[in-house]
């Protein structure tokens, strides 16, 4: 499903399964996952861990990574997935967030028909040799 994912994105790399497996199924789990089914073939999946919001001081749930097999859209699977991530955890989340990219405008309009608004970030990141460059 992730390998899925990337493609529909336009492609790129995944996360080795060593790496699933240890990061979200070892001693010390770092993110959960839930995957949907249709006649017993994986249909959709979601990846979640827990956020917190200091200016709500309230816990929260973040999804990774969310997708839907082009033969499974419009069935209600991404919704479904959503509110199957808020029953699956268990830390009392009160709100859930999560990233699309700009360009994704099937994606946009489901998720502002689902209710959800912009956050006002922009989300970056520091990696590499910028990292291991901070003091």
């Amino acid at each position: 499903m992730l390998q899925d994912l990337a493609r529909h994105e336009g492609g790129g790399a995944v996360a080795s399964e060593q790496a699933l497996t240890e990061y979200g199924f070892g001693a010390r789990p770092l993110f959960a996952a839930l995957l949907a089914e249709q006649a017993d073939k994986a249909a959709g999946m979601a990846i979640y861990y827990p956020d917190f919001s200091t200016h709500r001081g309230q816990p929260g749930v973040y999804v990774q990574d969310i997708f839907v097999t082009k033969a499974a859209r419009g069935l209600g699977l991404g919704r479904g997935l959503l509110g199957a991530v808020m029953r699956a955890q268990d830390w009392g989340a009160r709100y859930l967030t999560l990233g699309v990219s700009p360009d994704n405008e099937v994606a946009l309009r489901f998720y502002a028909r689902t209710g959800f608004r912009p956050r006002g970030y922009r989300f970056m990141i520091l990696d590499g040799e910028a990292l291991a460059a901070l003091p």
